[in-house]
């Protein structure tokens, strides 16, 4: 008899135990209201895929000058935590866990979005265009934050992990992908500092692990997750030494003791079966490339369950299948979302997707 795993065998994951293995990645979705607040159709969206073994929100700014696209929900006022607990409510009451992303968007934002310059490492453009309340634009000039105001940045994540648990969330989970502030400080290409955060690898992961650990001791490590996209490139952020940055990386946040990472599949399979084995800790695994062509699927799942990933993290498939874990478990049809309503507003293309109905 062989005892592989499967996604819907029982999980451990911090102090929580998930009912399968089957996680929700955060997607952003840009329905929250005026003021970033969380919105009562956030939280029927939320609970209609409350099934999964978990649920990451979408990315939430921790502070104003962190936000990155407008219409997005935020966790740095009280308003925005009180929005918060409706939805997280309804996560708990149908019998689900939802962790918060905390996302700082760093130089990939505008003044139209924030009111203000936006700010990263060095004074250098994200490449391609940013969105704003009048439309895509091209990415502006950052400022550099200077060497006093690195730290402060880095804190805003636990200022707004606390108010995560306020708002009753799970735990958060840091947004350390994708080129927004994280992996601009680790990106030899948006980070060209001199002082104690650029340079030397050392130096570049500095900012990383001093936001993780700020997180933990504000929360607690088996609450804290954070997400990394080895050498993505994205938004122009481009990375040298990935292997053994990365590395790096991993072995100081293993310290920390956290919940998880969560690794997205954006180099090569032998760098993250590398990775795997640097990582002590529980490990989520995202299979697709962030936006390509192919969206995560049952067998790609499987074979990473095999590789030695121990939760799986679906996104696109969510979007359209509220109760995708059922789908995967008794092999039911995946149903196509329509992408012209990922970031549309409204109900429409958000709530409107029906669970599988049976033939009669």
């Amino acid at each position: 008899m062989t005892n592989e795993l499967t996604l819907f065998d029982r999980s451990p994951l911090g102090d929580l135990s998930l009912p399968n293995r089957v996680v929700m990645a955060p997607m952003t979705r840009v329905r929250a209201a005026a003021g970033g607040l969380a919105t009562a159709s956030m939280a029927t969206y939320y609970a209609q895929r409350a099934s999964a073994g978990l649920i990451v929100s979408e990315g939430v700014q921790p502070s104003l000058l962190g936000q990155s696209n407008p219409g997005t929900p935020g966790l740095h006022t009280a308003e925005q935590v009180a929005s918060w607990l409706p939805v997280t409510q309804a996560v708990h009451a149908n019998g689900g866990r939802i962790f918060a992303q905390l996302m700082h968007g760093g130089r990939v934002s505008h003044v139209e979005t924030t009111g203000f310059q936006p700010a990263g490492p060095s004074a250098v453009p994200a490449t391609g265009e940013v969105f704003t309340p009048s439309g895509p634009k091209p990415a502006p000039m950052p400022r550099a934050l200077t060497t006093d105001e690195v730290p402060e940045q880095a804190a805003s994540y636990a200022v707004a992990a606390s108010n995560a648990i306020a708002a009753g969330f799970d735990g958060v989970e840091l947004h350390g992908a994708n080129g927004y502030l994280i992996t601009q400080f680790l990106s030899s290409s948006a980070n060209l500092r001199t002082d104690r955060y650029g340079g030397s690898i050392s130096n570049r992961i500095r900012f990383a692990v001093e936001a993780a650990a700020g997180v933990a001791d504000a929360i607690g490590g088996s609450r804290t997750g954070i997400r990394l996209s080895p050498g993505s490139g994205i938004w122009g952020a481009d990375e040298t030494d990935v292997p053994e940055m990365y590395t790096a990386l991993l072995g100081e946040l293993a310290k920390l003791d956290l919940a998880y990472v969560h690794l997205e599949a954006t180099i090569g399979e032998e760098v993250l079966l590398d990775l795997r084995r640097a990582w002590p800790g529980t490990l989520i695994v995202n299979p697709a490339f962030p936006m390509g062509p192919v969206a995560t699927d049952r067998a790609m799942a499987d074979r990473w369950l095999g590789l030695g990933a121990e939760l799986i993290s679906f996104g696109r498939a969510f979007i359209a299948n509220p109760d995708l874990v059922e789908r995967l478990r008794l092999g039911l049809p995946i149903a196509d979302h329509d992408q012209d309503t990922w970031y549309a507003g409204g109900d429409a293309g958000y709530l409107t997707y029906p669970t599988y109905r049976h033939a009669a």
